[in-house]
């Protein structure tokens, strides 16, 4: 039998990376309005993921209910994972193929989520998602889909409690918001969710979804807190609403939290020991209960498929999954049954038929038989362990109001200043250039946690901390802490916060913008995002004002801007080069004079004349002189579209540096008309350049010395001023025949 065909490494990584970044970017559509950075955002990280596919070929993957094809090899590895959770949405959406064929602007992955992220119910009405995307979509992207009949055969009819409508999302963003529901729908709606084991789950899921880092990967303990969060809105509705369900409800949850990811099942579960997710909200005693009354309700099937799961994933038992499975099975007959009933499943699965298998299973069955905490933790011991939440509420509770201000100090907000204190103080003290570095990229570390939280009264003592170590050259850790404010631009915490700049109010901003000036011309990679915008939007204006305020040392920091695929980014990188005015944009501008957008021509044509370097002009000189017909149109009427003094010495280059009378010829024509047009703005040292050229003649080329000379007598008489004046008269009276009478002709 031929062996099954495999991926490369290669292809696998860039299947894995569409995949993550479209799950990613179908959270965003969810949360976020279309024009909110962090949805714009999701779509470049997705278009980059494409894009890197395809490497300029068609790339086309299939769709199974567990892993994605392409040309018939399924991803493995580590890879698998977030392929198998993008297979899932994508079959859940009854999508067969998709198919890449050329650049995806982010204007077509925007419909395409809108489609895909549609209640899959009103879709199949329509036809299907090939249906409406041919209706709606691009040709850059071809889908195929299930056979629709067979699926309208074999489907059962979406149950309205699981509709993804207005109030489903209502709920789930008060879950996030931890805002229990009080309007009568979400009540009526949530009583409803808790009778039905898949509506459980799916709002389970949806729940966890936004908890996951810019690349995709999941927050497994913001994952299990959230989820523990929804089931407690569950058990709190049905104990007050319909509190004689209370057990069934249990029952539910248990089997929807047993098709979870297993990894974030592990994260709630081990809140029994003291951490995790119930650990999280120890003060709210509730959630505790969830998580106890889950284990309860888990028997030992459901036990064994977890068990087998976790094992299969992560290869070994840990020290994590025997506190688990220890707090769930709890005498010693249940763990022998539950892992017989594992190992059973592990059999059927690749996993299972590894030939070290049974040096695997020794080892996990001893470790998850014989570990055991009593022998370090007392009867009495664990008693009072079992009550420290309830004896802290208690004791808060109980606290003298002369000392409420004392216990406020405690608080989080606090310690997280305190630890930002003490770390600056540290490396203020430091002396050890060995440990310079370690300490400096703690220091960034504490400054990314600051920036995720909020803080930035925080975040902006640190960041000062390290810029002021990094400018004195006297400091032991200066290199290192330049080093580290380097790095923090690349954190995924300054990215997201960057991203929120439109959205902040003016002190967050101004707190922002001096931590972007802390960093240095670093700071503007993170901003590219709002640097993009094609309107004027808050985000853009606060971004354009921190990359000025760089000067010109930013200038090359512009060039993703400059290679980006869309104009307005390309329009905004030009403007910002003509503020800087700085001679080392000019090649980035002469890069932009070679499009074909007037729009950006036009702004980089602008931005030359603004930089006073020779270098500015001649690359205006060498853009007339590579283009031809409209585009060379376009960057003459940009000139003299300014209507500013700022542009005539540009135009004199050009008239000194071309030849009249051969290949420039159109060139000075043009740019003749153009001191024209702009008149009296034009100095005396134009005046003098085009005297010079209008008394310039060459043999056997006498229609081009007339058609320049009338060019340049038109000139000078549109220019108005004295001294174009007595070059006129002085024309007319020394030049040859051709000239004189030019010059004495009524103008």
């Amino acid at each position: 039998m031929a062996d099954a065909p495999t991926l490369s490494p290669e292809v696998s990584r860039s299947v894995s990376a569409v995949a993550r970044s479209l799950v990613a970017a179908a959270r965003s559509w969810a949360l976020y309005p279309p024009d909110h950075p962090a949805l714009h955002g999701a779509l470049d990280r997705l278009r980059t993921a494409v894009d890197g596919a395809r490497g300029g070929q068609v790339f086309a993957f299939s769709v199974t209910p567990d892993t994605l094809l392409v040309a018939g090899a399924a991803v493995t590895g580590k890879d698998a994972g977030p392929v198998a959770e993008a297979a899932r949405w994508l079959h859940d959406r009854d999508i067969l193929q998709m198919t890449f064929t050329g650049d995806v602007p982010p204007g077509t992955l925007q419909t395409l989520l809108g489609i895909l992220s549609e209640d899959s119910r009103i879709v199949r009405q329509r036809g299907g998602p090939a249906q409406v995307w041919a209706q709606e979509g691009a040709a850059a992207i071809v889908i195929e889909q299930i056979d629709f009949a067979q699926v309208l055969q074999d489907r059962d009819v979406v149950t309205p409690i699981r509709r993804k409508d207005d109030l489903w999302r209502s709920i789930v963003r008060a879950i996030l918001d931890r805002r229990r529901p009080t309007d009568e729908a979400s009540q009526a709606r949530l009583l409803a969710i808790s009778g039905d084991v898949t509506a459980i789950g799916e709002l389970a899921n949806d729940v966890l979804a936004p908890h996951h880092t810019a690349d995709g990967s999941p927050m497994l303990t913001s994952q299990a807190a959230a989820v523990v969060a929804a089931y407690h809105h569950l058990v709190g509705i049905v104990e007050v609403l319909s509190p004689e369900r209370k057990q069934e409800v249990m029952q539910n949850i248990a089997a929807a939290t047993a098709n979870l990811n297993p990894q974030v099942v592990m994260q709630m579960l081990g809140g029994a020991g003291g951490g995790g997710a119930a650990a999280e909200g120890a003060a709210d005693g509730g959630q505790g209960a969830i998580v106890a009354g889950i284990m309860d309700a888990l028997d030992d099937t459901r036990v064994a498929q977890l068990l087998a799961t976790t094992l299969a994933i992560e290869g070994q038992a840990s020290q994590r999954l025997a506190t688990v499975f220890n707090t769930i099975a709890t005498d010693d007959e249940r763990k022998s049954r539950v892992l017989s009933m594992t190992r059973r499943m592990l059999s059927e699965t690749d996993f299972g038929r590894q030939d070290a298998f049974q040096s695997l299973w020794s080892s996990m069955e001893a470790l998850l038989l014989t570990y055991n905490e009593r022998p370090f933790v007392s009867q009495s011991y664990r008693a009072g362990l079992d009550g420290v939440g309830a004896r802290a509420e208690q004791m808060a509770a109980d606290v003298p109001a002369d000392l409420a201000e004392l216990v406020e100090t405690l608080g989080q907000d606090n310690v997280r200043r305190l630890s930002a204190t003490l770390l600056i103080d540290l490396l203020a003290l430091e002396r050890d250039r060995a440990r310079a570095p370690e300490l400096a990229r703690d220091v960034a570390a504490l400054a990314e946690d600051l920036l995720f939280a909020g803080d930035y009264d925080s975040a902006l003592a640190v960041t000062t901390a390290l810029q002021t170590r990094a400018v004195d050259p006297a400091a032991v850790a200066g290199p290192a802490s330049r080093v580290a404010l380097d790095g923090l631009v690349s954190t995924a915490a300054f990215h997201e916060t960057a991203d929120l700049l439109g959205d902040m109010g003016e002190p967050e901003a101004a707190l922002f913008t001096s931590i972007c000036e802390r960093v240095g011309p670093a700071a503007t990679d993170a901003l590219k995002r709002q640097l993009e915008a094609e309107a004027m939007t808050p985000g853009r204006t606060r971004a354009t004002a921190i990359v000025r305020g760089f000067g010109p040392r930013v200038a090359s920091r512009l060039a993703p801007l400059v290679g980006s695929s869309g104009w307005a980014a390309r329009r905004n990188a030009a403007e910002l080069l003509g503020d800087l005015a700085a001679p080392e944009g000019v090649p980035l501008l002469q890069t932009l004079l070679r499009g074909t957008d007037g729009r950006v021509t036009g702004a980089a044509v602008r931005a030359l004349a603004n930089i006073a370097d020779p270098a500015a002009a001649r690359a205006v000189h060498t853009a007339l002189r590579a283009s031809t017909g409209e585009q060379r149109r376009a960057v003459v009427e940009a000139l003299v579209a300014l209507r500013d003094a700022r542009v005539v010495p540009v135009l004199v280059r050009i008239l000194d540096e071309s030849d009249p009378f051969g290949a420039d010829h159109a060139i000075v024509l043009e740019t003749l008309e153009a001191v024209a047009r702009v008149g009296p703005l034009a100095t005396d040292q134009a005046v003098t350049s085009v005297s010079t050229l209008m008394r310039k003649k060459k043999l056997l080329a006498r229609g081009k010395v007339r058609a320049v000379r009338e060019k340049s007598v038109a000139a000078l008489r549109a220019i108005r001023t004295p001294v174009a004046a007595r070059a006129l008269d002085e024309a007319a009276k020394t030049g040859d025949r051709m000239l004189r009478r030019l010059a004495r002709a009524d103008g």
